[in-house]
């Protein structure tokens, strides 16, 4: 059969991917996150060459700043951040079209004056060029930088062609369902979902992406990848650190909003949806959405019930000692805000059925560690019955997502010596052991997948909202019930023995996390 004829829009583009001519702009250039990851990410495809020699970088920010202290603060950026030392032949040529501009986020004026200067760049190379607005801001100014894009026509520039605007937008996508549904309805109003990438950096990264090949390239798993083999699933995001400098923001969302709702389900998403039609970015995220419309309600207790809530007390990280959260700076005294959440979700289809699916997400755990476990059935007690002679542990596949990205089967096995008993042991695959330890940040892969306008690592405007829905109950009846149904845990442990018993109800426990 005949390969199909690549769209005129990649004609030229390389089999490594290389991206077509640019213009980023990036809204919230002087924010953290510009300086640690999106600076950084572009240096880096521009050191594999993987970005047009007609790159184009525009910062946009209410600080006033000129346009060679910008390409000075970026050059230090990546010095400090980046994954490898700058090099300045290869900066140098971003630099030379990197530039700056002031203005408010709410002043339409200001994108008036950024759509004039988009024009002088298209017209000084006498050729149209796609532009990617990137939203890297708080959330309070979402709402007036896409009307803003919309009102200046910065949205709709090149409509109904290839060189069509692009939109990447941050997490939070909304605090709840109804604020997710505005967001959405405000992004409809200005953009075509086709131009939307609603961005989650943990789906940029490594073992992320390899579930879909882990999953439907080894028919090792796929056989046994369902509810007659499968005993539970876990999803844990593990963080050692405390609130730190973000007590403002995080007192505002908590673990829930600001884990468990997004990355978790993202993770959840990608494990448990049917194998998709193809690999084409719809037909994957279709899957996903179904999986996620499949998950029932939580039943939602002051005790028992699905879900758990908590907050870290005084413990020791690492030897150190280290205060409880309403000891923070900056958190109130009265806070209800969770630092630890667990859910116990449950799947209603023809492959899960039966199969808890258990999440948690915490700071102020024992260590910082992200993972999914696939524990499977024990083997009949038959041959080995005998516990004193023989530990058979339940075969339990872990795909390690940080810091140690790789993947673990648990597996039984003889003892050596004369005697016959058993003992669980470990198979590990570690990326940085097989592949080399420099291998792409998780930003380089998603911008540079925006900019070549593949959307399937990026999530759609009905998937936030089919989360929400499962997620905006449990904050509502959280909120009613204030300080009752709140545990405690003290830092440096796995969480308060409240979430023990959402796995012990099910006669589960849950995995000591880590390799």
């Amino acid at each position: 059969m005949a390969e199909s004829p690549r769209h005129p829009f990649l004609q030229g583009l390389s089999k490594h991917r290389g991206a077509p001519p640019t213009i980023m702009v990036i809204f919230g250039a002087s924010g953290d996150l510009c300086a640690r990851k999106l600076v950084p990410a572009i240096f880096n495809l521009a050191a594999d060459n993987l970005l047009s020699p007609d790159f184009y970088l525009i910062g946009f920010g209410r600080k006033p700043i000129a346009d060679d202290a910008f390409r000075t603060e970026t050059a230090k950026d990546i010095q400090q951040f980046s994954r490898r030392p700058l090099v300045e032949d290869v900066w140098s040529r971003v630099q030379a079209n990197t530039s700056y501009l002031a203005g408010n986020y709410d002043d339409v004026n200001a994108f008036r004056t950024l759509g004039e200067k988009i024009d002088a760049i298209e017209k000084n190379l006498g050729r149209d060029l796609q532009c990617v607005f990137y939203i890297s801001t708080p959330p309070n100014v979402f709402k007036p930088v896409l009307e803003n894009l919309g009102a200046s026509g910065l949205a709709r520039r090149h409509a109904g062609t290839p060189l069509a605007s692009k939109m990447i937008i941050e997490k939070p996508f909304g605090r709840d369902l109804a604020s997710a549904q505005d967001l959405n309805r405000i992004i409809r109003q200005q953009f075509e979902e086709s131009q939307v990438y609603r961005i989650d950096h943990y789906l940029g990264k490594e073992t992320v992406q390899d579930l879909l090949v882990l999953r439907f390239a080894n028919t090792i798993f796929e056989p046994i990848w369902n509810r007659r083999y499968v005993e539970c699933v876990q999803i844990t995001v593990a963080e050692d650190l405390g609130v730190g400098e973000r007590a403002g923001y995080y007192d505002q969302a908590g673990a829930l909003r600001d884990m468990i709702q997004n990355h978790t389900m993202q993770l959840l998403s990608l494990v448990a949806m049917e194998p998709p039609v193809s690999l084409s970015a719809e037909d994957i995220r279709d899957e996903k959405v179904k999986v996620l419309k499949a998950i029932q309600p939580v039943a939602l207790k002051a005790e028992g019930g699905d879900v758990v809530r908590a907050q870290y007390a005084e413990g020791l990280i690492q030897g150190q000692k280290v205060p409880g959260y309403l000891q923070e700076a900056d958190v109130p005294g009265n806070s209800i805000t969770e630092t630890f959440a667990a859910v116990r979700l449950s799947i209603e289809n023809w492959r899960w059925q039966g199969v808890p699916f258990y999440l948690r997400s915490g700071k102020r755990l024992a260590r910082r560690v992200s993972e999914i476990a696939i524990q499977f059935k024990r083997p009949a007690g038959i041959l080995f019955a005998d516990h004193e002679r023989f530990n058979v542990a339940a075969n339990t596949l872990v795909i390690q997502i940080q810091p140690d990205e790789g993947t673990t089967l648990l597996m039984n096995s003889k003892v050596p010596g004369l005697e016959t008993r058993t003992q669980p042991v470990k198979m590990y695959f570690r990326y940085a052991t097989t592949f080399g330890s420099n291998t792409p940040e998780a930003y380089e892969r998603l911008i540079l997948d925006c900019i070549i306008s593949d959307s399937t690592l990026f999530i759609r405007g009905d998937e936030t909202e089919t989360s929400w829905r499962i997620y905006s109950p449990i904050l509502d009846f959280w909120q009613e019930s204030g300080q009752r149904g709140l545990e405690s845990y003290v830092a440096g442990s796995w969480g308060p023995l409240a979430a023990d018993r959402l796995l012990w109800e099910k006669h589960h426990e849950w995995r000591r996390s880590g390799p």
